[in-house]
């Protein structure tokens, strides 16, 4: 009968902890965003992400890890919109793409989703482009993640040439280094950042660029 009672009880605080590792991951990952951005990668230390998180140097170690790692998981929480990795294929704008019948639909969801990942991505991966000038660790990650990328924008123009609608005189290699190019966090920035761009100006101009760029011109046009 004991037994029974610690089991029971076990099991009702599963979820409980559960929402506290959470909580504190949340706040390890928000404690560590704010001050690589403020501060730099290189000049932030675990200690000090741990006392901004309210927790200890070996919570952090054990909810995420050192910090190379905790750069990585804030990458991939921007470019997922949440506190964990989701796989490109799996996000949700990505499905959309893949539903959408027309070239031009499929570009201006991308063009839309972009503009939200930049606004959560944009700072933090410029701290990471930083980090992996001096870091061996930042280094193998900035060149996994641009190798990703590029995989996800090939996939994306052997999309796009599904529709029938993508120029016959540009390859889908050279179709998905255009879209790689100027999806960069750097292009973003300097549309957004330095000529005050709003988001969706970018936007808009995106899909639109793209559209004039990669898609045949529509019968009769010249």
């Amino acid at each position: 009968m004991n037994e029974n009672v610690k089991v029971d009880k076990r099991r009702y605080n599963a979820p409980r902890r559960a929402a506290q590792a959470a909580d504190t991951r949340h706040s390890i990952l928000a404690a560590a965003r704010a001050l690589f951005v403020e501060r730099g990668y290189a000049a932030t230390t675990v200690a000090e992400i741990a006392t901004q998180a309210s927790v200890s140097v070996d919570t952090v170690y054990a909810s995420i890890g050192r910090k190379p790692v905790l750069l990585r998981e804030l990458v991939e929480t921007a470019l997922s919109g949440t506190d964990h990795a989701i796989p490109a294929r799996q996000r949700e704008y990505v499905r959309a793409i893949r539903e959408a019948n027309g070239a031009q639909d499929k570009i201006a969801i991308y063009a839309e989703a972009l503009v939200a990942i930049q606004q959560r991505l944009a700072p933090i991966f410029l701290v990471l482009r930083e980090a992996a000038a001096t870091d061996a660790s930042c280094a193998r990650v900035w060149a996994e993640i641009s190798e990703r990328r590029a995989a996800n924008m090939r996939e994306f123009a052997a999309d796009l040439r599904g529709t029938g609608q993508l120029r016959d005189d540009l390859s889908d290699d050279e179709v998905a280094d255009i879209i790689w190019s100027m999806n960069a966090t750097e292009y973003w920035v300097l549309l957004v950042g330095e000529r005050q761009w709003t988001a969706a100006r970018f936007r808009d101009w995106l899909a639109d660029a793209w559209i004039r760029l990669l898609l045949r011109a529509p019968h009769g046009a010249r």
